[in-house]
């Protein structure tokens, strides 16, 4: 739930997990099926506790975090507002050029390819998309809506994830070997 928090970026709303007693929760919002698991489910409720939006779709899928976002900002308007105007504050330009590493602070895979990186002597740049709009709608832009990290932008070239083949093949003449 952590990872998926930050994905959100730069929120500041209580979040719950159902994960003791097991199934608590989901038992309770009545999406708790016999054999003791559910679907992602998603419930946004305002201040006064009314659920303002639901969510209910297969466990594999990646929910859209616009969405979640769109609706936070609907419900609280003057989280918005301060949204907003952060928003118009970060819009410094995107560096570009040489190796640019586009990642979040929390991701496994964000961590092993700054340590890939490191390994080999590679100079990068780090752009954490975490609460930066540009670089998310980047990102998002490059991976068909998606805020997959890390994703790496090599003199242009994109490198969606982490694997050591797809980084090696593209850094190929910077490596030594």
């Amino acid at each position: 739930m952590k990872a998926w928090a930050e994905s959100l970026g730069d929120i500041h709303y209580p979040l719950l997990s159902d994960f003791w007693p097991h199934g608590d929760i989901a038992k309770k919002y009545g999406i708790l099926r016999s054999e003791g698991s559910s679907e992602r489910a998603i419930f946004v409720l305002d201040k006064q506790g009314i659920i303002r939006y639901i969510d209910i779709h297969d466990i594999d899928h990646q929910p859209d975090n616009e969405v979640i976002r769109r609706v936070l900002r609907r419900i609280d308007p003057e989280a918005a507002t301060k949204e907003q105007a952060k928003d118009q504050t970060e819009s410094e330009e995107l560096p570009h050029g040489g190796i640019v590493l586009y990642c979040t602070s929390w991701c496994p895979a964000c961590r092993r390819a700054r340590a890939w990186l490191e390994s080999h002597n590679l100079e990068y740049t780090e752009v954490n998309i975490s609460g930066n709009p540009q670089a998310c709608a980047q990102l998002e832009e490059w991976t068909g809506g998606y805020r997959t990290t890390p994703t790496f932008d090599i003199n242009g070239t994109i490198v969606i994830d982490f694997t050591e083949e797809k980084l090696s093949e593209v850094l190929k003449d910077r490596l030594r070997v």
